[in-house]
């Protein structure tokens, strides 16, 4: 009887381990009976009928897939290696855990032809220049592309990269040779312009010289001018109506210093105003003319 009973006990032991499921917080189950779906395994334990019942896991974490390089032809004519990575997940929701197992066969691989295709069909249009300028743009155009296509899948497209853009060995270096000339260009302008700025800064220097040495003439200039101003506002006040004998004076003054004579008429009253100044007696000439001289001056100091 004993043996009869582990006949029994033995086989309900295998059964009932044989349906424990353990399902992970990044995964979740889809469970089937007899080949019907029958309910969403949420993550934790799971009991199922071995045999009758089916258990699926599905991967809801965010997952990358590659699209591998590929050769495009540009609207230029030019080859170009393009690859390209696409980042999704499953949502988790029943809905779209149900549809990316039953609404595809294999949505990894699906996505990853549908991100070539599309590549291919955005970088046909461009240039090879543009292409690698907007890959901002490529990126986008290819998200919507993979969203609109890959919705009713229950998959999320999260964000989509451009790998690279590669044109041929050949073009590659001629595109490197036009950009290397096009920075010495710019240095060569920013250059040029510096040396303009300085040139432009000693140009204004000199200017500003110029017009303070000028202004130093015209205020030495007006200086001298109003000097002479004052000095015949003093002449017409303090000689009136003498202006040529102050003159004459002025001349004989320099004519003593160089040890000279002067003939002076003996009528002049040049000769009353020297003497008063000097205390001298003129000396009488034949005509009837005075004559004074730096000696005759020195006798009667």
């Amino acid at each position: 009887m004993e043996y009869n009973y582990l006949y029994i006990i033995i086989p309900v032991v295998f059964i009932l381990f044989a349906g424990i499921k353990i399902v992970r917080p990044t995964n979740k189950g889809l469970i089937e009976r007899l080949g019907k779906y029958r309910k969403l395994a949420q993550p934790g334990f799971h009991w199922i009928i071995p045999v009758v019942d089916r258990l699926f896991l599905v991967n809801i974490t965010e997952q990358m897939v590659d699209a591998e390089p590929q050769e495009i032809i540009t609207n230029d004519n030019l080859n170009a290696t393009v690859d390209a990575q696409v980042y999704f997940r499953v949502k988790s929701d029943e809905k779209s855990v149900m549809g990316s197992t039953y609404d595809v066969n294999n949505y990894q691989y699906q996505i990853v032809n549908l991100a070539r295709t599309t590549l291919r069909n955005i970088i046909g249009t461009l240039t090879l220049k543009s292409a690698n300028s907007e890959r901002g743009r490529i990126n986008m155009e290819l998200h919507e592309t993979l969203h609109k296509e890959t919705k009713d899948w229950g998959i999320e497209i999260i964000r989509t990269e451009l790998k690279q853009i590669d044109p041929p060995t050949d073009v590659q270096e001629t595109m490197n040779k036009v950009v290397k000339a096009e920075n010495e260009k710019i240095a060569a302008i920013d250059s040029a312009t510096a040396a303009e700025t300085v040139a432009d800064g000693i140009k204004r220097a000199k200017i500003k010289e110029a017009e303070g040495y000028k202004r130093a003439k015209i205020l030495h200039a007006e200086g001298e001018a109003e000097a002479i101003k004052l000095v015949n506002e003093a002449a017409d006040k303090y000689f009136i109506g003498n202006a040529q004998l102050l003159r004459k004076l002025e001349a004989m003054e320099t004519a003593l210093e160089n040890n000279a004579k002067i003939i002076v008429p003996s009528g002049s009253d040049l000769v009353n105003v020297m003497s008063e100044m000097a205390g001298i007696v003129p000396l009488k000439t034949k005509q009837g003319s005075s004559v004074i001289g730096e000696n005759d001056y020195n006798n009667y100091e």
